[in-house]
């Protein structure tokens, strides 16, 4: 197949670029930052890139929670806006199968069953508690803490930040394209992907990026909160093959399948801090009790249904990864 990527210089975009190549496939490079400056914002370079093609990944995304709400018109234009622009194009051109990078931050919080009251949604987390140091969500018919689990994709959606909801937005623009043209669309719920290659010191890379950049200065990564809060990390070769998988498949036409793209294995961050330091040989973490308004405690994925459906799975281990992830150059390094 002849597969544009969207954002196939960035970090997951040149991973998926690589697999699909391995695989047999034709990946044309679409990015801001490669030589052309494609940005998918731009009508008449994505109806060029369009030409002749079998399907789209769409990769290109501003991601993490960035500055608070003063990105929220950067954020809008870039995921929802380029989305739009980006389907529309692909309606023009008869180009019907589509897989995008979705996220795990639509869920907000993760699946939680309080002892007394099964199954419960607590609400977001108030100021007045993280500054308190409690951390932990509560029942919201009890207050005590909840037992965390795994969230399936059939879990409600609560995105709690404007970058997740630009994300859910990725999603229904995609599942009202599919119904209009009778497309397949299939988007991929990213959990914490990490690897080589993910850019460094910046807002709006994951916490893996925070910590592995802080060791490359010299210095201890900063755990916020109590460090226990869940996670489940993911290595980007694996979540490029579920890429590679996805379109190849022969999903369903007129509608959008979602996915959630995790290890299986939660970990905590504070544990990823210390595998990641011991890796790296630098100094150790250090809890420091801060927050960021918007974050999540816990959300780890089931990702059975990829499993299941696709014949996925994840073939680079926690310890494994992170100790190549200690070693490899990061973006901008």
């Amino acid at each position: 197949m002849r597969v544009p990527v969207t954002g196939g210089a960035g970090f997951i975009g040149s991973h998926v670029v690589e697999t699909l190549r391995a695989r047999g496939h034709e990946p044309v490079v679409f990015d801001v930052r490669a030589d052309a400056g494609s940005d998918v914002r731009d009508r008449e370079a994505v109806a060029r890139a369009l030409s002749g093609v079998d399907a789209v990944c769409h990769q290109a995304v501003t991601v993490g929670l960035g500055n608070g709400f003063a990105d929220a018109a950067e954020y809008v234009s870039r995921n929802d806006l380029g989305t739009a622009v980006l389907l529309t194009a692909m309606a023009e051109a008869g180009v019907r199968r589509l897989v995008l990078a979705g996220s795990m931050v639509v869920y907000g919080e993760g699946r939680y069953t309080c002892a007394q009251h099964g199954e419960v949604r607590p609400g977001p987390r108030s100021v007045a508690a993280l500054e308190a140091g409690r951390f932990e969500p509560e029942c919201p018919v009890c207050g005590r803490a909840p037992a965390s689990g795994l969230v399936g994709e059939d879990a409600p959606v609560d995105p709690r930040n404007v970058y997740a909801t630009t994300k859910l937005a990725q999603e229904h623009l995609a599942a009202a394209w599919a119904r209009a043209t009778g497309g397949a669309a299939v988007s991929l719920r990213y959990h914490n992907v990490y690897g080589p290659r993910m850019p460094r010191d910046t807002p709006y890379a994951g916490v893996a990026s925070f910590f592995r950049s802080a060791l490359a200065r010299g210095e201890a990564p900063r755990v916020f909160e109590d460090g226990r809060q869940r996670r489940d990390f993911v290595h980007v070769r694996d979540v490029a093959t579920a890429d590679a998988l996805a379109l190849e498949a022969n999903p369903a036409h007129g509608g959008l399948a979602v996915y959630n793209t995790g290890s299986g294995e939660p970990h905590t961050v504070g544990e990823m801090a210390r595998v990641l330091t011991d890796a790296y040989g630098g100094p150790g973490p250090v809890v420091t009790g801060e927050y960021r308004l918007g974050d999540v405690r816990h959300i780890t994925a089931d990702s059975s249904r990829l499993r299941a459906e696709l014949g996925w799975k994840p073939e680079v281990g926690f310890q494994e990864g992170m100790g190549e992830f200690a070693r490899a150059r990061l973006r901008g390094e």
